[in-house]
């Protein structure tokens, strides 16, 4: 019966038995739609600013990478999904400020957990997480994303899979937890920053503190 139950649900979610677009829990539903039409996609609630989504990897505003391939976030990972092999930087033309750079990386989202302990271990804050949760393949190979996806664009944007659903504003927060946790939780670095600026954005700014 709970089975049939659920059903029931799901098919009063849609939009042509009067349900809602917004996607919330058991009020959402999907847009009837034929074809490629994609302007009636649901509609999403805005999302937390800390919220754990699909990595990043930044770079410095000279285009520079921020990785250094220390390795400490496959280190710290619990589900192993992070591989990452560092290299030596050439002189005459450096990947990142430092003598490595990250010459592989790599992450398996058929076993990331989103926990944030990554971007936690960073010493560069090179890697952090999008607020882009919903993404889905159709083969294994898709899954393990590359350093030439991760590693954010010219215009120090996090770039769009085809299989991704990225919505407006869902790019905008990439280091949210990292500038929420990098004062280290000592009350004296409430609004200072502790940071260094980023390719497309600048110094971002503290967090508010809360009321």
């Amino acid at each position: 019966m709970g089975y049939f139950e659920g059903f029931l649900i799901t098919v009063k979610q849609h939009r042509l038995l009067g349900g809602k677009r917004v996607t919330t829990s058991y009020s959402g539903g999907r847009v009837a739609k034929k074809g490629n039409d994609t302007e009636g996609r649901d509609e999403k609630i805005d999302k937390p600013e800390r919220l754990h989504g699909r990595h990043v990897l930044n770079r410095y505003e000279d285009g520079m990478e921020k990785c250094i391939g220390c390795e400490l976030c496959a280190g710290v990972c619990p589900a192993k999904c992070i591989h990452v092999r560092g290299a030596d930087n050439d002189p005459q033309d450096p990947t990142s400020p430092g003598e490595r750079y990250g010459f592989v990386y790599e992450i398996n989202y058929l076993r990331c957990i989103h926990c944030d302990l990554c971007v936690e271990a960073c010493p560069t804050e090179a890697i952090t997480e999008s607020k882009l949760f919903e993404f889905s393949f159709t083969n294994r190979r898709d899954a393990v994303y590359t350093k030439a996806e991760l590693v954010v664009d010219d215009d120090g944007k996090p770039q769009h899979m085809p299989w991704e659903d990225w919505r407006p504003g869902e790019d905008q927060h990439t280091s949210g937890w990292m500038r929420a946790t990098s004062p280290g939780g000592d009350a004296d670095f409430v609004g200072q920053v502790g940071w260094s600026s980023e390719l497309g954005y600048g110094v971002r700014p503290p967090e508010e503190s809360a009321p």
